[in-house]
């Protein structure tokens, strides 16, 4: 095939959209170096998120800057554009960019990948857009992180019970990876918080977590998963199961279970949903609004896009009749399929279905504990909390990263961990408006 000014246009920059120019930048290193093709990433920000890492890092034991991954540092070859797509005109070969900033612009491509990921599946549950954070984001992470450290700030400052109480009741939904690992992080930061709060004890705490169905961490299996629900629960954490949020209308929290409590933290994580792109193009879409995808990754019925990870439904090879789970295991080694298949695609090669063989699953409970079920082996508490950090220190992108994160680990045994609410950040004008406003005065 003829590679001439081949371009190749990536919408998203996570796990599907990096890792697969990352490949793209070794496989095809001829041809972007003689410009036979172009390579453009289109992602609203400049870095990818290792997303396993964001519990740890809302809980203070990495630091917020080593758990993304700068693009255009690790994706030299390949050009950044930094806003979204809001139209696929595939017919057309051609997209809508809007930058973050400026006028809306087409750009045309030859080869489309559809990497956009996903965003999180909310309800229409009165008060849930107001009240409630999800966990997807680094923003979100650390958001959190200093809203608990500053409500227990609020709570040691005040001698009004109600408004201690609100401030002490932390509430996670949904019982999957992110809620059970972000619930049992931020739990385990507090414990060690209150230790510098003489009028907080550890009854003062509330943490409940709400949960639809009648399990946790389905991953791991029902052995784990129930030794799970009894470790929380001997850490004093509340769980709801087959509980629904039906309401939480300015922190009032109503559960389907005849509850009601007030609440300043309420974290939304039960599941995601394709990200929006999928229904503003001409792309054909699955009966979960997911792009319709082959084994091969290739857009079914269309010529010349490729898509994977949460936007794609892709078929799953071992099972049939059932797709791939949106996770990050997926999503990674889908990448690095996908990228041979477009190399293939210019060379006039064969593709290859995307196989995979389950490995497992493994969760962080907080520091030493952890829950794990890798190839049928079954770990928990500190064999499994030193295994779920093995696994994803091998999978963070670029050494540069690895030696951060050991190095963080390292100093955290050796230093306390810091408990510093840095909430002000977030309205960096605050100060200075109060100042501007009393010199008018």
């Amino acid at each position: 095939m003829n590679l001439k000014s081949k371009h190749i246009l990536i919408v998203g920059g996570g796990y599907v959209g990096m890792y697969t120019a990352l490949r793209l930048q070794r496989t095809l290193r001829r041809e972007l170096r003689s410009g036979q093709v172009r390579i453009t990433v289109i992602n609203p920000q400049s870095y990818m998120t290792y997303q396993p890492f964001l519990p740890e890092a809302a809980a203070g034991n990495i630091s917020p800057r080593h758990v993304v991954v700068p693009l255009r540092r690790v994706l030299p070859k390949a050009r950044i554009l930094n806003g979204r797509v809001s139209k696929v005109h595939h017919g057309h070969k051609s997209v809508t960019f809007e930058p973050l900033v400026g006028s809306p612009r087409e750009i045309e491509y030859d080869i489309l990948v559809m990497a956009a990921g996903s965003v999180s599946r909310t309800l229409p549950i009165p008060g849930l857009a107001d009240a409630a954070i999800g966990f997807k984001t680094i923003a979100e992470s650390i958001t959190l992180r200093n809203r608990v450290l500053g409500l227990l700030d609020r709570a040691e400052s005040s001698d009004d019970p109600e408004v201690r109480r609100r401030a002490l009741t932390f509430v996670v939904v949904g019982g999957g990876y992110a809620g059970i690992e972000a619930l049992a992080e931020l739990e385990d930061m507090t414990e060690d918080s209150i230790k510098y709060y003489p009028t907080i004890k550890r009854e003062d705490l509330r943490w409940v977590l709400i949960e639809a169905s009648g399990r946790i961490l389905p991953e791991v299996g029902p052995e784990m998963g129930e030794w799970t629900v009894e470790e929380l629960r001997r850490r004093g954490i509340e769980l709801k199961m087959n509980t629904f949020l039906e309401s939480c209308v300015g922190g009032l929290v109503k559960t389907s279970d005849g509850d009601e409590f007030e609440s300043a933290t309420i974290v939304w994580t039960a599941g995601v949903k394709p990200s929006q792109i999928v229904n503003s193009g001409d792309l054909p879409l699955d009966e979960r609004g997911r792009i319709k995808t082959t084994t091969r990754l290739t857009i079914t019925g269309v010529k010349d896009a490729f898509a994977a990870g949460d936007v794609a439904g892709v078929p799953d090879v071992t099972k049939a009749g059932e797709y791939c789970a949106p996770n990050a295991q997926h999503a990674v080694r889908q990448a690095k399929v996908l990228a041979d298949n477009i190399t293939a695609h210019l060379h006039g090669r064969p593709l290859r279905d995307y196989r995979h063989r389950y490995a497992g699953s493994v969760a962080g409970l907080g520091l030493y504990q952890g829950v794990a079920n890798v190839y049928g082996v079954k770990l928990r508490g500190f064999p499994a909390w030193f295994m779920h950090r093995t696994y994803h220190l091998s999978r963070v992108p670029t050494t540069n990263r690895k030696v951060r994160v050991v190095a963080d680990w390292t100093l955290s045994l050796f230093f306390k961990r810091e408990t510093i609410s840095l909430g002000s950040i977030e309205n960096p004008r605050q100060e200075f408006k109060a100042a501007a406003a009393g010199q008018k005065r």
